[in-house]
């Protein structure tokens, strides 16, 4: 059984095709701390124009991981390109499960792309779910719900690709409000600066994340008005590694990697 909500960005509007009887077509919050101690919010995410995807496993269901699988390769060939743009959680279908078998689920089944979580049943009953996997994917600040499937099929990352690309990424490269980008000095140790030429004043958001996809350091959303401007970057508490740096200003999406060296 399938839900998917497939949205005319053009008119502003929704068209509902249900394939599940009396599913939900906005989503539940959860909120807190994760199974690794990093704080969640699901509408915070969803706020922030994030896609958002569900996985709900059943312990020592053989079929679980490799949908996980799946749907991590369609989220990282995403994010790859818009980082940080999707994002994902793993439920156990009970909350009898404790909170370190799930870390452990995560972790054993390679997917760092999600974040493992626990007592999922309340959330699971609410998608109307209880064949395992079930799969959900959310969006947008209405906190919509875009897809459910509790029957999941290869050709569903396809689906589930083509309504996170439709509804977060249309027109993203078709105005560049940014030129002459530079970050400097890359590698860095403690402090890298940004500079770039702003063709019109827009609002600035910037974050970086790791090559999960996972935010490390975010700030303030700003209005920059238009010409040289210049940033500087702490990067003193990061572990070395390799980061993306995203910037946005209105529908332009600048990506940059960020090497952090000691």
């Amino acid at each position: 059984m399938k839900t998917i909500l497939f949205k005319n960005l053009s008119a502003a509007a929704f068209t509902l095709l249900t394939f599940l009887a009396n599913s939900q077509t906005t989503a539940m919050n959860f909120s807190g701390v994760d199974c690794n101690g990093n704080n969640v919010d699901l509408f915070s995410d969803l706020d922030a124009d994030k896609a958002v995807m569900l996985i709900f496993y059943m312990p020592n269901c053989g079929s679980c991981p490799p949908v996980a699988t799946k749907m991590q390769t369609m989220a990282n060939n995403i994010n790859s390109t818009h980082p940080g743009l999707v994002k994902a959680y793993a439920f156990p279908y009970q909350n009898s499960t404790t909170c370190a078998y799930s870390a452990s689920w995560v972790t054993n089944n390679n997917l760092p792309l999600f974040q493992a979580m626990d007592s999922g049943a309340a959330q699971v009953a609410y998608y109307g779910g209880f064949g395992m996997p079930t799969v959900v994917l959310l969006g947008g600040n209405n906190h919509d719900v875009l897809f459910v499937t509790q029957d999941f099929n290869t050709s569903d990352t396809t689906t589930m690709r083509d309504l996170i690309l439709t509804n977060f990424t249309a027109g993203l490269p078709e105005q560049n409000l940014v030129q002459n980008f530079s970050a400097y000095p890359n590698p860095a140790s403690d402090l890298v600066n940004l500079s770039f030429e702003a063709l019109q004043g827009a609002e600035f958001i910037m974050q970086l994340t790791d090559l999960s996809g996972k935010t490390v350091l975010s700030f303030e959303k700003e209005k920059l008005n238009k010409g040289l401007i210049e940033k500087q970057i702490d990067l003193t508490g990061l572990p070395v590694g390799t980061y993306l740096l995203n910037l946005q200003m209105n529908e332009t999406l600048i990506t940059e990697k960020i090497h952090v060296v000691r």
